[in-house]
């Protein structure tokens, strides 16, 4: 008989440039530590790390506050695209969706496909995918990110990025967001699971693939998984979610594989973050960028990582 495990769970809203105000943080703080109560409370009921993931998957896309599913950012042509994937470290089994539009929850196609012999689909495919599904469709557009698309196009899109947190005292002083959700979770019978999504980085040239819907942002094994976000080509530059977990599955502790991994893309000039968990219920954290929007339950209580310091940082608890 397997015997249980303390189950236990870290989220991302996003990575990038700083919150501006008190009143920014604990709104994220308030909209993080209520995905948290809800999805744990799950994995405490014995539902698997898939269907947690997937669960805080939808809650996260479903704020408004970030960049996924409702909120998503516009792209150059001031379409929404999304991006969504979910690997299973039980079964080995990645699956996504890349620059799909009109669907409320992205994160729900790519756990469709976990048991589908396609299973990363591109846009065209994604929308076959949700007419096959019936899914209804959806506009996932939010006032103020439409607010910021016509900011930027009046400014002949000078900004790379769109901004991080949806929030109207942001619009104008945020640089060089970097938004995407994300969920790592370890049930009580000892699987592991991570799915991301995103709505990509605004105003990017279409056609642009990110690192949620590739194993370089989203990663998982029976050993670790791992949930990044930041900047998707400096990601998928450093391979960044496999380089993580392949270490821990080799031996090394996830501290140790995260404070490696962090090093080198400091190193390199990355502009990232990431979330981890590993088989023995460790809970990681690791940035470049100047704030990491994550939340994470040790079992006893809930935590966060708003308040870190500037720069290159990593953070562990056992």
């Amino acid at each position: 008989m397997q015997v249980k495990v303390q189950p236990k769970l870290i989220i991302h809203g996003g990575a990038g440039s700083s919150l501006h105000g008190k009143g920014g943080l604990e709104a994220v703080r308030r909209s993080l530590h209520a995905v948290i109560e809800d999805v744990y409370a799950l994995l405490l009921s014995g539902t698997n790390a898939a269907a947690a993931v997937l669960r805080g998957c939808q809650l996260l896309e479903d704020d408004p506050r970030f960049n996924a599913g409702t909120g998503s950012v516009l792209q150059s042509d001031g379409q929404i695209r999304m991006s969504a994937a979910l690997m299973d470290g039980l079964s080995g089994r990645f699956s996504g969706v890349i620059n799909v539009s009109r669907v409320k929850n992205p994160i729900e196609l790519a756990y469709f496909l976990q048991n589908s012999p396609d299973r990363v689909l591109s846009d065209y495919g994604s929308a076959e995918l949700a007419r096959e599904l019936q899914v209804p469709s959806y506009n996932a557009l939010t006032d103020l990110r439409l607010q910021e698309w016509i900011q930027e196009r009046q400014d002949n899109f000078k900004r790379t990025m769109a901004g991080v947190v949806a929030e109207p005292e942001l619009l104008e002083t945020s640089n060089a967001g970097r938004g995407t959700i994300g969920v790592v979770a370890l049930d009580a019978h000892g699987g592991l699971a991570v799915g991301t999504s995103t709505g990509g980085k605004g105003f990017e040239r279409i056609g642009r693939v990110s690192d949620s819907a590739m194993p370089a942002g989203n990663y998982a094994t029976g050993h670790a998984a791992v949930s990044c976000t930041g900047i998707g080509e400096d990601i998928i530059d450093e391979c960044l979610a496999p380089r993580i977990v392949v270490r821990v599955t080799d031996g090394m502790t996830l501290k140790d594989s995260m404070q490696r991994s962090f090093a080198e893309a400091h190193e390199h000039q990355r502009d990232l973050g990431a979330i981890a968990l590993d088989a023995s219920g460790a809970i990681a954290w690791g940035k470049t960028s100047q704030v990491l929007l994550a939340a994470y339950h040790n079992g006893e209580k809930i935590g966060d990582t708003l308040e870190m310091a500037d720069g290159t940082q990593v953070g562990c608890i056992s």
